[in-house]
């Protein structure tokens, strides 16, 4: 299971470097189209936004997978000094997190992107099939699971340690 979440998290960050690098030229060439050249590019606003959304939904999943997300962690600060019950607590909220991985991102999220490339809507200025800007949905709750199951494993073995006192 190490070997896999290295390769994801290699992987994850480099397709994460590589989404916001081209993010970042769009944005740039749409910017330097519009007020030097005097003419819009009618394409790089929509990749920029498609861009976004992908890397925000892979950068979740990175984030989730590095421990570098958002968290209130004032009860597990509490239960500092009872690393079973700390574990127990971590492990509530990754099997919450993990249902959300689970029913909304892959469940949902993919029901949406079959949904969407059955009735096939393209976006307007591309023409890509907007299916496919949808997949980062699923995708990224698959990720996601694959961490959580780790953090859940991990955390049903720390809650077998006895409590040193």
């Amino acid at each position: 299971m190490k070997k896999l979440i290295s390769v994801m998290d290699k992987s994850l960050s480099m397709f994460c470097i590589s989404l916001s690098s081209f993010l970042v030229i769009c944005v740039v060439w749409q910017v330097f189209s519009r007020y030097v050249l005097n003419s819009p590019s009618t394409m790089t606003d929509e990749i920029a936004r498609f861009l976004f959304i992908w890397v925000g939904l892979m950068g979740a999943a990175y984030t989730l997978g590095k421990k570098r997300h958002l968290a209130i962690d004032l009860l597990s600060f509490k239960l500092e000094h009872n690393p079973p019950k700390q574990a127990a607590l971590h492990l509530l909220i990754n099997l919450i997190s993990l249902f959300f991985a689970v029913v909304i991102m892959i469940y949902g999220g993919g029901s949406l992107m079959l949904k969407t490339l059955s009735t096939g809507q393209v976006s307007p200025a591309l023409g890509i099939e907007m299916g496919l800007v949808y997949a980062a949905i699923p995708l990224s709750g698959f990720f996601m699971t694959i961490y959580l199951l780790e953090d859940v494993m991990h955390n049903l073995n720390l809650m077998k340690k006895p409590v040193n006192g």
